[in-house]
Order: structure tokens, then C-alpha cells, then sequence
């Protein structure tokens, strides 16, 4: 599950909490119907990332022991079967399951739709060097069922852009944390973007986060969203803009140290949603 390594879980609960909040802020939706919501997002992203990472040990078990980074990983070193590995990961299924029914039916379909990208995914970086854009689809998808989570109707004009600016980041980010393995990666057959766009990285990686602004941008003009927003959104873009541009994409330490940075990145992006929300319910939006 990871658990030792919780950037992942943060990663992909934080899209959950931006359209949770832009949703709640879109229907004025009382706190507590929030606050609810987080809670049983929080929960249901320690267990579905768990459950992703079971799946991708799976499939990469042939394929972690080439890497220095994973060849201790549980099922790849011997210390977990295959067996073992599969029912595990029917227990977390279960589980996410259970959290889904806790939440309004809309967003029970919803995040089943997500199930096939998640189970799939692994097998994308053996004949592709774009594995990134099938595990941001992932990563993204709390963009959508924050909406019904709270009761609101999901808008496509505001969940629709807010889920490609949050798959271009984390494009942008994964690609970071691709190049820390990629001497071993070639070594292994593993496909990658950081291989793919090599030394183009850099400014592939800056096009991709201006292009990111734009689509955050729409997603905060057409939910009527109030200052807050764009002002922690010219923050959180300056951060992001900076790391892109100071990486060390030779530096396996360089580019964790990146990576791991948009946790901080994702919450500055968060901060202005819930401050404009918190404005409106107290009759100053």
C-alpha cells in the first residue's frame, strides 16, 4: 500500500478535495456536507492508492527487481506471493467499495468508470512511452466525483476543465519522477515520457504547465469563482512554474525532492477554493 510513502495517497486526494470544494462553493453547500465529503475521501484514497499500487506490483513483479529504486518491493523480493498479493488487493476493493456506498449513488458509477484505467495502467508503460497520461486519467478523477459527492449536478463546464488541468500536472510531475529511473528503465524495457521527450523535457514541461493555467483558469471563470482562487492559483503556478525550471533531471534526489514538492503545490492550489467557499457561505461572495 505504500504507506511508508504517503505522496501518492496526497497526490490523489488532492484533485478529490478541489472538486469537492469548487462543487460544494458551486451550490453553496453547508459545511458539514463538505467536511463529510473529505472525510470519506480521505479514507476512500488510502485505500484505492493501496489497491493501485497492489495491482501495479502485480504486473511489475517482473519488472521492479530491474530497478534499484523497487527490487524490495514485497512481491518482486519474495516476501509476498502472487496469491497472497491478488486476495490482498480483494480486500481493498472491497473496502473502496464500502466507501463509494457511503457516498451518493452518482458517485458510485462514476468511480467504478475509473476502474478499468487503474487496473490497466501497468501494462501501459511495456508498450507505450506514455504510461503518464493513462495514470494522470487516475489521478484525476476525484475532479468529477467531488460534484455529486456534495449533491451538486456535475458540470462539465467546470469539472471538465478543472480534470485537464489537473491531468497536465500531474503529467508534468510524474514525468520528474520517471527520470530518476530512467538509466534502469532502458536497462529494463520500461517506457517512460522522461524518456520520450528526453533533453526536451524542460520545455516540454513548461508548455504543458502554461497550457495547465489556462484550462485552471477556465474551470474558476465559468464556476463564478471569487478572488481567492486566483490568487493562490498565481501562487501555486509560480511554484510549479520555478520547479520545473530549477529540477535536476539527472539527480534522482533532484527530482524526488521535486516531485514530492507538489503536495505543498496541490494545497496552495486548494487554499483559494476554501477560502472563497468559506467567503461565500459567511455572505461576503
Amino acid at each position: 500500500m505504500r504507506l511508508e510513502k504517503p505522496v501518492g495517497t496526497w497526490l490523489l486526494l488532492i484533485p478529490s478535495f478541489w472538486g469537492i470544494t469548487m462543487a460544494a462553493y458551486s451550490i453553496a453547500a453547508p459545511l458539514t456536507t463538505t467536511l463529510s465529503a473529505i472525510a470519506l475521501f480521505s479514507i476512500g484514497a488510502v485505500i484505492m492508492r493501496g489497491a493501485g499500487c497492489t495491482i501495479n506490483d502485480i504486473w511489475d513483479r517482473n519488472l521492479d527487481n530491474q530497478v534499484a529504486r523497487t527490487m524490495e518491493r514485497p512481491i518482486t523480493s519474495g516476501r509476498v506471493t502472487v496469491p497472497q498479493a491478488v486476495a490482498w488487493m480483494g480486500v481493498q476493493c472491497l473496502a473502496g467499495l464500502a466507501v463509494l456506498l457511503a457516498l451518493p449513488f452518482e458517485c458510485f458509477y462514476i468511480g467504478a468508470l475509473s476502474v478499468p484505467f487503474i487496473i490497466a495502467y501497468p501494462l501501459f508503460k511495456r508498450f507505450t512511452y506514455y504510461p503518464q497520461a493513462f495514470l494522470s486519467i487516475c489521478y484525476s478523477w476525484g475532479c468529477f466525483l467531488g460534484f455529486p459527492a456534495v449533491g451538486a449536478a456535475l458540470n462539465w463546464w467546470v469539472a471538465g476543465p478543472l480534470f485537464i488541468s489537473n491531468w497536465i500536472w500531474c503529467v508534468v510531475y510524474d514525468t520528474i519522477y520517471a527520470h530518476q529511473d530512467k538509466v534502469f528503465d532502458v536497462k529494463a524495457g520500461i517506457k517512460s515520457t522522461a524518456l520520450a521527450w528526453g533533453d526536451k523535457s524542460k520545455p516540454i514541461m513548461k508548455g504543458l504547465a502554461l497550457t495547465q493555467a489556462g484550462f485552471y483558469a477556465a474551470a474558476g471563470i465559468f464556476n463564478a469563482m471569487g478572488p481567492g482562487f486566483y490568487i493562490t492559483g498565481a501562487w501555486a503556478f509560480t511554484r510549479y512554474y520555478n520547479q520545473i525550471r530549477k529540477v535536476n533531471l539527472d539527480d534522482p534526489k533532484s527530482c524526488w525532492g521535486a516531485f514530492t514538492s507538489n503536495i505543498t503545490t496541490g494545497f496552495i492550489f486548494w487554499l483559494g477554493m476554501v477560502i472563497d467557499y468559506l467567503l461565500l457561505l459567511g455572505g461576503f461572495l
